[in-house]
Order: C-alpha cells, then sequence, then structure tokens
C-alpha cells in the first residue's frame, strides 16, 4: 500500500474511531487525555505522518525486491481520499487510505476478488488497485475478475446502539456474535479471510457478516475451496483475522492468547496435526500510536515470504526469538510502527498477487468436520 492523501477515518454506523489514551485497552497514558478534550476529527492526517509511514512502505518494498518479490504499488494519481462522498444511501466527509490492500483484495487460485466492504469511508478503496488489476487480466488469459455485490451501506444494514453497550452488555452477548452490521446485507473484509490451500476460514466480525460468508460459500464451493466459519468470543469488537489466527505453514498456526478460537470449530486443525501456538505478548516498551485504531495485537500481523522466512516488526523481541529458536524461521525485522496509524501492519499492508504451487489439502482427515458449525449454530439459512 502507499499512504498518501490518507485522512482520518470519519465517524459512521460501522465506525466509532477514538483516541488511543488511557481511557483505551492498552492506550497510550497520556497526562491530558486526547479524548477529554476534543472530538474525534475528520480531514487529512498530517503530512509527517504520511510521509514517515510512506518511508517504511518503501523499506517494506525494498526489501521485499530484494528477496525476488515483484511488488505493485497502487495508483497514485487515484489517491484522492480527502473528498467528500455521497451515494443515494449516505454521505461521508472522506474516504480513508489504501495502505491495506489485504482488506479490499484476495486471490483465490487465478481469481482476483474484490470485497465488498462494510465502512463508507472505504467504499471506493477498490479504486488505486483498478490499474494492477486490470494489467493482470489484460496479460493473463487465465486470470479470473470478480466483485462481490456493493452493499447500500444504508441505516438499515447496521446496529447503531452497538457502540453504546458497555464491556458487561458485550460479554453478555459475546455467543451472539451480535456486532455493529447486521444481515440486511452481504458485507465482508478480505482480511476475514484466511485461504490454506483449498480451505478458507471466514471469521464473523465487526466487517464481516453471516451473509458475507453465505455469498463466500456459494462462490467458492463449486469451484472445490470448502469454506468454514470461525468466531473468536473473547474478541468483543472483532475486525480481520491476521490479528487473531494466522497459518504461518502447513502444519502450524499462530493464535492470540487474548482470543481463543472456539474448540468445535477448529477441530479440523487437531485432527489434521495442525499445532495452534499461542504467540508472546506484544512488546509493550513503545506505546501506541495515539490515532491508531488497530489492536497491541498487530505483533502478530506478520508477513511470510515463505515456509521458512517471514517478516515481523523489528520490536517484536519475543516474538522472535519464538520464531526463529522453537520453530526455525529465517525472520527479517523491519521497522513499521509509523504504519500501524493507517490501518494495520505487515500482513495488512500486503495482497499476494501470485506464489508458486498448485493447490494443495492441508486437511485430508474431513470426518466429523463435514459440518460448518460456526455458521449451522447461528443460522438456519443456506
Amino acid at each position: 500500500g502507499v499512504a498518501d492523501d490518507a485522512c482520518l477515518p470519519p465517524l459512521e454506523p460501522a465506525c466509532q474511531s477514538e483516541f488511543n489514551d488511557q481511557h483505551t485497552k492498552y492506550g497510550a497514558k497520556m497526562s491530558h487525555p486526547f479524548s477529554e478534550y476534543v472530538p474525534w476529527p475528520t480531514g487529512p492526517k498530517l503530512k509527517r505522518f504520511i510521509k514517515a509511514a510512506n518511508n517504511e512502505l518503501d523499506g517494506m518494498v525494498t526489501m521485499l525486491e530484494g528477496e525476488g518479490v515483484t511488488v505493485i504499488r497502487p495508483d497514485r494519481s487515484l489517491c484522492q481520499f480527502n473528498v467528500r462522498t455521497k451515494t443515494p444511501d449516505w454521505e461521508s466527509p472522506n474516504q480513508y487510505c489504501v495502505v491495506c490492500p489485504r482488506d479490499v483484495l484476495v486471490t483465490i487460485g487465478n481469481e482476483i476478488l474484490e470485497a465488498p466492504m462494510c465502512k463508507r469511508s472505504r467504499f471506493f478503496e477498490y479504486r488505486p488497485f483498478r490499474t494492477a488489476v486490470k494489467s493482470y487480466f489484460d496479460r493473463d488469459p487465465k486470470c479470473v475478475w470478480s466483485a462481490a455485490p456493493k452493499p447500500m451501506m444504508g441505516e438499515e444494514s447496521y446496529n447503531v446502539e452497538f457502540w453504546d453497550w458497555d464491556t458487561e452488555e458485550r460479554m453478555k452477548r459475546m455467543h451472539k456474535y451480535t456486532y455493529c452490521i447486521n444481515e440486511h446485507e452481504i458485507m465482508f473484509d478480505a482480511a476475514d479471510c484466511m485461504l490454506v490451500g483449498n480451505m478458507m476460514f471466514v471469521q464473523q466480525s465487526m466487517v464481516t457478516n453471516l451473509a458475507g460468508i453465505r455469498w463466500l460459500k456459494r462462490q467458492y464451493e463449486p469451484k472445490g475451496i470448502t469454506v468454514k466459519t470461525l468466531h473468536f468470543p473473547y474478541d468483543l469488537y472483532p475486525s480481520h483475522m491476521d490479528c487473531t489466527f494466522v497459518a504461518a505453514r502447513p502444519g502450524l498456526a499462530f493464535t492470540n492468547p487474548d482470543r481463543p478460537v472456539v474448540d468445535e470449530e477448529v477441530k479440523i486443525f487437531k485432527q489434521n496435526d495442525w499445532r495452534l501456538v499461542d504467540v508472546p505478548m506484544w512488546d509493550g516498551s513503545q506505546e501506541h500510536p495515539v490515532m491508531c485504531q488497530s489492536s497491541r495485537w498487530l505483533s502478530m500481523n506478520v508477513f511470510q515470504i515463505s515456509p521458512t522466512k517471514i517478516v515481523v516488526e523489528e520490536g517484536e523481541k519475543a516474538f522472535i526469538n519464538m520464531l526463529e529458536s522453537e520453530h526455525g524461521f529465517d525472520v527479517i525485522p523491519i521497522p513499521y510502527r509509523n504504519v500501524f496509524e493507517f490501518g494495520g501492519s505487515l500482513h495488512c499492508s500486503t495482497w499476494d498477487i501470485r506464489r508458486k504451487g498448485d493447490m494443495q489439502d492441508y486437511f485430508p482427515n474431513r470426518e466429523g468436520c463435514e459440518e460448518d458449525i460456526g455458521m449451522t449454530s447461528l443460522t438456519k439459512l443456506p
């Protein structure tokens, strides 16, 4: 991604941004917390923050190219986010940014899929990626280009009362999986989808609903890809699975100790001898950026170059040590903390378009796992 013309995420039914001070979990400690004095702003981010993020994104590009990876960037001429946008159903003071292509696009076999998204400020985020997608479509006769149906994002698509619930109320509802979006329209972010060979695992979250997962099932199960639903009930604000559950290589997945997965939903991993390993606590020596809306668990938002080589934010010393000493990874640590407040880290800010090899089955033993228990326990809809 690139941080050009990035804006602050405006308040809307799917997003109630807040300052990352001591009034938020794991927030920065401030003598005068911003949230006590000023409302959340809109409009462009400061140029020095954009420059710092772009420097680290450029460093990621240099490192990847040194590893033999071809890197394509969003079309900078289409990075115009400080623009009031309006449809017949809603209006937004600005759009967001394109630092995180992982949220918008996913490659599934020979198909590039554009996710529908659920936030009004990200409705047009696909635009700067269209130049690259069209290039692949023109050059590769086997390339299939698909887009999930765009939601209208009217008021009826959201549970606006979600933002008023206190922690006690959220704990009561944790196994009902009721979030700020409802089932009125098809909604999902690509970053909630984890493709592992011929299986796709999708998290129901604040940005991905069951209707979205049902759409993915109908789109890909006829093509031989099984789609399974995952839940992490102790994450009361779930958004994107790559800070919670990460398939690192065949037979090994990293899990978040704060957010255990529903045991029944990962039965297929265990009976195929996958190791599910908790990552260490994130490094607390540096505070999270004050404008960051992402979790401190960006520590596990890593990028795998190969089954043996992995890129990690340089400050996560305990995680780096575990990867090297316990799992034999060749770790490439790079600075990336200035990217955090733009929506993610190493995995979020990348999108794997092409990788070598054929589709594999990493879950040959599926006996007793035929049912998508994460879906059927919540809805009777097909």
